[in-house]
């Protein structure tokens, strides 16, 4: 899984997240556009990441979905068909609980 761990490293890197899950959700996809990569290989193509991060402190919901999809601009062009994305500061998590 070469793609979730590129994910998984540009967003540690660039946000220092204190909790990150990548989620590989191509097989939901199978058979729809994009479920097959540019090399005819299925699967790594559609994600679901979550990340909390103080870096997204006092930043909008667009602009962190900005930044995150900036992160992985290379992904984003390539192999990345789909990618959904829940980008939250430590305290939205407490909130939550």
């Amino acid at each position: 899984m070469q793609v979730a761990a590129d994910i998984r490293d540009k967003l540690t890197a660039a946000f220092a997240p204190v909790a990150l899950q990548v989620r590989d959700e191509s097989a939901s996809h199978a058979g729809h556009a994009g479920a097959t990569r540019g090399d005819g290989s299925q699967g790594e193509t559609h994600f679901h990441v979550t990340i909390v991060s103080a870096a997204f402190d006092g930043v909008s919901r667009v602009q962190r979905q900005r930044l995150v999809y900036d992160a992985l601009k290379d992904e984003l062009a390539g192999p990345v068909h789909a990618l959904s994305l829940s980008a939250l500061t430590p305290s939205e998590t407490q909130k939550q609980l």
